[in-house]
């Protein structure tokens, strides 16, 4: 079988399965997955009891033909992208199971989970702190950015005149 047969299969399993058991305020916006199964538009709703509560947002997932052996692009789109420390304002999700920590055992449903996990943790509302420049000079594809995660620096130390982008230090 093919990798993009083998793609395809995983695909059909997973459409199911979110179809039949979707993850808490999420909802699968059946017109995207009409004219092919790579690209879904998953609608969901803040989580009761959250910053985000009764807000509504929108997911977008592409799906290689390597999938599940390479990670799906996902990122917030449409008009109401959730103001949080680890989503740009262009919808990009800083999220390492997105990248570095992706594995083929993981699927749309623990995405999914994951980033309601990541939104109902939240404190405060607010950008991440390279939020401008990213958004000026990133890549379309959230997937070929080398995320420095913000765990991985503190605060204080923060220089803004010192950006790290695409596995480099650029100088302000």
């Amino acid at each position: 079988m093919r990798s993009t047969e083998k793609s395809q299969k995983r695909l059909q399993k997973e459409l199911l399965a979110f179809q039949n058991d979707p993850p808490p305020g999420m909802t699968l916006d059946e017109k995207s997955v009409q004219n092919s199964i790579t690209q879904w538009i998953v609608d969901m709703e803040g989580a009761p009891g959250t910053l985000y509560e009764g807000e509504k947002f929108q997911l977008l997932f592409k799906f290689s033909s390597r999938y599940p052996f390479d990670s799906p692009q996902v990122m917030f789109t449409g008009d109401n992208i959730p103001v949080h420390p680890h989503v740009y304002s262009n919808g990009h999700i800083c999220l390492s199971i997105l990248t570095e920590d992706w594995s083929p055992a993981l699927s749309v449903q623990s995405v999914c989970l994951s980033i309601i996990s990541m939104l109902s943790s939240c404190k405060e509302k607010r950008r991440p702190p390279d939020n401008s420049f990213y958004v000026r000079t990133c890549n379309k594809n959230p997937k070929k950015t080398k995320w420095w995660y913000h765990g991985m620096c503190k605060p204080e130390t923060w220089q803004q005149d010192k950006y790290f982008y695409g596995g480099k230090t650029k100088e302000g």
